[in-house]
């Protein structure tokens, strides 16, 4: 059964090898085919590499607005993402979103799920995530962030750096 969301924040021009590379180190112990959604921010709806890593892997992409993840706390705010975004981070709020979502927490009513491709972008607020938690805090790895979340109850593992850069970009 697929129940693991990924939430995914980039450096602009980022490969789909270098997200996938970033996904696959977070994973840990996860199997990559318990994934069954990619999440960012909407800014990323064109972002080749991310939409190439979805394609690759038939994953959807759900996309979630500024103000949706600004309504989400984060832990560990990411300096680029609130310059670049306005924002303290993109991939632990988008996986939250994403796992309340996929669970059925996030529906809102009258709410337009609108569909373009493999993209969604997502109506949802804060307190449409009490089931959603974090397995895996934020990790960087070249430019990429990644976190994974969950409406399952297992504990999130501690955050790691693999590069000195902290990256959360458009």
């Amino acid at each position: 059964m697929k129940t693991l969301t990924v939430g995914i924040g980039c450096r602009l021009h980022s490969s789909a090898e270098e997200i996938e590379t970033a996904v696959r180190a977070t994973l840990g112990s996860h199997p990559f085919d318990e994934i069954s959604t990619i999440a960012s921010v909407d800014v990323k709806a064109q972002e080749a590499g991310l939409l190439e890593f979805c394609a690759r892997h038939a994953l959807p992409l759900k996309l979630f607005s500024r103000e949706q993840i600004a309504a989400i706390s984060v832990d560990d705010p990411s300096a680029a993402a609130r310059e670049h975004l306005g924002i303290d981070g993109v991939c632990e709020p988008c996986a939250l979103l994403a796992a309340a979502a996929e669970s059925g927490a996030a529906s809102v009513p009258g709410a337009a799920h609108a569909s373009v491709g493999s993209i969604t972008p997502v109506a949802s607020s804060a307190a449409d995530t009490p089931n959603a938690r974090l397995l895996v805090r934020k990790t960087v790895h070249a430019g990429v962030t990644v976190a994974i979340a969950s409406t399952t109850a297992r504990p999130a593992r501690e955050h790691t750096n693999t590069d000195a850069q902290e990256q959360d970009l458009p």
